[in-house]
């Protein structure tokens, strides 16, 4: 049976170049890199590396990068570790609704805990408005986090804007650039962020590594105690592993990243064309231009969706409703919500990642699955016969 991966916004295939370059590390090069000896000095050496590859590709200064356990952690990190050591500042935080749970979930953590959050209104493409933002900040705020492109429907968010409002009230600003890394072009100083995460797996790295941009001067608690690692600001010894692979995967993107999205867009528009033209009663969600290239979200009417999913993957597509984090969870995504996505729509999301390897064959698969298995379900679905 044909096999297509259309969830990369879940996770990436490790690139080749990438695992052999951390190959070496799972096996000679073993060493801790606190250590002064010859072996832990190779791999302190493979951390500089990757240290300045990941701030290569996100226009930093290698001493403004942080290596992390995940995107999670670094969103954790960015939220909490700033709000607490600027409490006593004030106790107020702005955040958009379209957050990956990282986020909200941090910032509902604050809030469990004395904090005040205001929660940004978005338009039906979910779109924050940097004058809205310009409108909430308080003279107690402390912090403003809006994500640069949304990870379930692709919107890329206005955040120099953001970002420009936050410096002119003295504000710190974080983004998740995790949907956005190797995808669009990043520069730090361009945006004017405070903080910044990415996430290894999400760019054709391995597993369980992150990164936190840190600006300059910008300071922020550590959330994980007991060890001197990381210029004393994220304890325990380094996946170095991991890390290399982020560093190297960062590297390749910083020069690929322009002909991936050209050649990941063509393959989008081509699968939402055949989308519009073969299926009736669908609902595009996200902004139409103001997005991410690689991601396409549907909603089809009359059709449940887990029977969707699973439909499709019993055909080798391999699909997701939305954030692979909120997996098993019940109720519509807080996104769809935040959109005003009509009940109708709301419990029958796809989305569509695209890779760099994904070609026009696979779209082409994908469209004669995508409309035979929407027309099983359907010929048994009680609305789609009443309708």
């Amino acid at each position: 049976m044909r096999r297509v991966y259309l969830d990369h916004n879940s996770t990436t295939p490790v690139d080749p170049r990438v695992a052999e370059a951390v190959r070496p590390y799972l096996a000679e090069l073993f060493g801790n890199p606190s250590n002064l000896h010859s072996f832990g000095r190779e791999c302190a050496e493979g951390l500089a590396g990757a240290r300045e590859q990941v701030a290569g590709l996100i226009g930093a200064e290698p001493g403004e990068v942080y290596f992390t356990g995940s995107g999670s952690e670094s969103d954790n990190w960015a939220v909490i570790g700033t709000v607490l050591r600027h409490q006593d500042r004030g106790r107020h935080i702005i955040a958009s609704p379209v957050e990956h749970g990282a986020v909200l979930e941090s910032v509902r953590y604050l809030c469990r805990r004395g904090f005040e959050a205001t929660w940004l209104r978005v338009d039906e493409h979910g779109l924050v408005d940097p004058d809205e933002v310009r409108r909430a900040i308080r003279p107690d705020t402390i912090l403003v986090t809006v994500m640069l492109a949304n990870n379930e429907i692709g919107t890329l968010e206005p955040v120099a804007e953001i970002a420009a409002v936050c410096r002119e009230r003295g504000v710190i600003c974080h983004t998740d650039a995790v949907a956005a890394a190797g995808k669009t072009e990043i520069n730090v100083a361009a945006l004017g962020v405070d903080l910044l995460t990415i996430s290894g797996h999400k760019l054709h790295a391995p597993k369980g590594v992150g990164a936190l941009y840190i600006r300059d001067r910008v300071e922020i608690d550590p959330l994980i105690h007991g060890g001197h690692q990381e210029r004393g600001m994220r304890a325990g010894t380094e996946n170095v592993p991991g890390i290399v692979g982020l560093g190297k995967a960062c590297e390749l993107l910083a020069r690929e990243w322009p002909d991936n999205a050209k050649r990941m867009r063509a393959n989008r528009d081509r699968l939402e064309a055949g989308i519009l033209a073969r299926i009736p009663e669908v609902r595009r969600n996200g902004h139409p231009e103001r997005r991410i290239p690689n991601t396409s979200h549907f909603s089809i009417a009359h059709v449940e969706g887990e029977a969707l999913l699973l439909s499709l993957d019993l055909e080798g597509v391999a699909l997701a409703s939305g954030s692979a984090c909120s997996a098993g969870t019940t109720g519509a995504s807080p996104t769809l919500e935040a959109i005003g996505v009509p009940p109708l729509y709301r419990n029958s999301p796809l989305r569509f990642s695209l890779g760099p390897e994904t070609t026009a064959d696979d779209v082409d698969y994908t469209l004669d699955v995508l409309e035979a298995v929407v027309k099983r379900l359907r010929d048994i679905s009680p609305t789609w016969r009443r309708a």
